[in-house]
């Protein structure tokens, strides 16, 4: 890396995603498609501007901030091996995974999770929402062991990663005001998230009701599992989004899922988006793990999981994208990558180029949907980027390249 003043670092040959900067009319660089091209100006170890290319060129980078993981399942990831083949949708992989829970010892659960835990790491990631199945087979409204084991993984590994949890609660779980108040509490001693899964279950709005309750009350944001199906009828992210303009929920509310927004005619889906507009609902595209289970029949499926990416990006809506399970009973294959799930959401919804585009949807987007404050490359910390060696947006998401953290590259000029 070549120093042009004392107190400076360069990264040559660096190309920026236009979304990822937050005043391009001062950040500099010559325009190349979606990015901004130039040497990288470091002062003080932030990322301060491109400044014109030096004529020793250099291999292409492109520079991110680091990753972020809006939808995991941790607890569950990496026990495909011993599920004897799951076939079939949403509920078969529901009973599997519980009857898997006999083998859930402290050392398996462990174990696994940390290895999808450090594999999010490596990818990239700053920050990461894992959902946790909450309850004991003995006190279904007590945290879980998986509960507990993740909360300390969380703080032996915050010096490298945000890692959020968020139990997963049957949404009649929390009918009860009392067992929803106690809950939340708990979740909010550990800067938790209140997680809630929402189907069709018959007392549904009260538990939704008293979610938004609790969490307002403990000061917590909202993460639903909702209308995972392709069923006709489905309301619960209707209910959602009344209840969150109803209650002037201030939170953040994110929504994972949505597949049934598929079924709606155009509207429908109108009406919809403008209440999750009015409401600031954030929906997460899961697409690996609903690729795989909804709209199976006899032979190939002529459904798509995915929800309405499009759609909700062209009314307004903030779309993020999670991986959601990894070789588990709801997703035999995949590993925790967000870059991987991005590139899925590209071909299974028809996301066109420039990819630069789509990039929040992974990084500053999703941070917000996790209540966190958006990066952006000017003016952030040099711990808080990697990069990647690519020449384009298109090199990047085809993940060919692993990240590597600028730091390293400065490896003994930062000293």
């Amino acid at each position: 890396m070549i120093a042009q003043e004392p107190a400076d670092l360069v990264l040559p040959n660096a190309r920026v995603p236009v979304s990822m900067i937050a005043r391009l009319d001062m950040f500099g660089g010559a325009r190349d498609q979606d990015c901004v091209h130039g040497d990288l100006l470091i002062r003080n170890g932030r990322a301060e501007r491109l400044v014109p290319t030096g004529p020793t060129g250099g291999s292409p980078w492109v520079v991110l901030p680091k990753l972020t993981e809006c939808h995991v399942h941790l607890d569950k990831c990496y026990t495909i091996s011993r599920l004897n083949g799951v076939r079939g949708g949403l509920q078969t992989a529901i009973a599997a995974q519980a009857a898997d829970r006999v083998h859930w010892t402290h050392r398996d659960i462990r174990s696994r999770a940390m290895r999808g835990l450090d594999e999010l790491i490596s990818s990239g990631c700053g920050s990461v929402r894992s959902h946790v199945d909450w309850g004991r087979d003995d006190s279904p409204n007590a945290p879980s062991l998986a509960w507990s084991i993740l909360g300390e993984m969380a703080q032996e590994r915050s010096d490298c990663v945000t890692l959020q949890l968020a139990p997963l609660i049957d949404v009649e779980q929390i009918a009860d005001p009392a067992v929803a108040d106690a809950i939340a509490r708990e979740i909010a001693a550990v800067g938790g998230a209140l997680g809630v899964f929402v189907l069709d279950q018959a007392d549904r709005r009260r538990g939704v009701r008293h979610a938004f309750a609790a969490a307002d009350k403990h000061g917590l944001a909202l993460d639903f599992h909702v209308d995972e199906g392709l069923a006709d009828k489905l309301d619960g992210l209707e209910i959602i989004a009344d209840l969150a303009i109803e209650t002037g929920f201030k939170g953040p509310v994110l929504c994972g899922h949505a597949c049934n927004l598929m079924n709606l005619d155009p509207e429908a889906l109108k009406r919809l988006t403008e209440k999750l507009l009015r409401s600031n609902i954030f929906v997460a595209s899961l697409p690996a793990t609903n690729l795989f289970l909804q709209g199976r029949a006899d032979g190939t499926p002529d459904r798509r999981g995915v929800t309405r990416i499009h759609e909700l990006c062209a009314a307004g809506v903030p779309v993020v994208v999670g991986t959601d399970n990894v070789q588990d009973a709801f997703c035999p294959l995949g590993r925790h990558d967000p870059r991987q799930s991005l590139a899925l959401a590209v071909l299974a919804a028809h996301l066109d180029p420039p990819f630069g585009t789509h990039f929040p949807m992974i990084t500053t987007s999703a941070r917000k949907a996790l209540g966190l404050a958006p990066k952006h490359i000017d003016g952030a910390a040099i711990g808080d980027l990697v990069m990647y060696g690519a020449a384009s947006t298109s090199d990047l998401l085809a993940g060919v390249s692993p990240p590597v953290r600028i730091s390293a590259a400065f490896q003994g000029e930062l000293a």
